[in-house]
């Protein structure tokens, strides 16, 4: 079964960092669009950053751009967001996802959830001093 895996959520002080990884069971991530995204508690849920198949794009969201910073392993199959400056705003679960068809071009759609069809179980950051 395919299966984005979320891991290095937490708990940091504000103006902390934390580095999210993204990998997958049952696939590689390599050559798919893979997108974070965020819900905060009574929230919907809202596109963070993304990368784009070939890696040579990457996108953020307003709230986010220069703190947080997506990129994809040396190795193959993963995926990392680090997030710095980190403020009680940015506490949510964060989820990855991957799209469903390699080379799939996502660009000003990242945002759009229905461009994913991989999601992880997300992982919990909570930023609170």
């Amino acid at each position: 079964q395919v299966q984005p895996v979320e891991s290095g959520g937490g708990l940091v002080q504000p103006g902390g960092h934390l580095r999210l990884t993204c990998t997958a069971s049952g696939f590689t991530l390599d050559d798919y669009a893979i997108g974070w995204f965020r819900q905060a508690p009574g929230k919907e849920r809202e596109g963070v950053s993304c990368i784009s198949e070939d890696s040579d794009s990457t996108y953020y969201a307003d709230s986010v751009k220069g703190r947080f910073t997506i990129s994809r392993g040396n190795t193959t199959n993963t995926v990392y967001l680090q997030m710095n400056n980190l403020k009680p705003e940015d506490t949510a679960t964060y989820y990855c996802a991957s799209t469903g068809i390699a080379g799939t071009v996502v660009d000003d759609t990242w945002t759009d959830e229905d461009e994913y069809d991989y999601w992880g179980q997300g992982t919990q950051v909570t930023v609170s001093s």
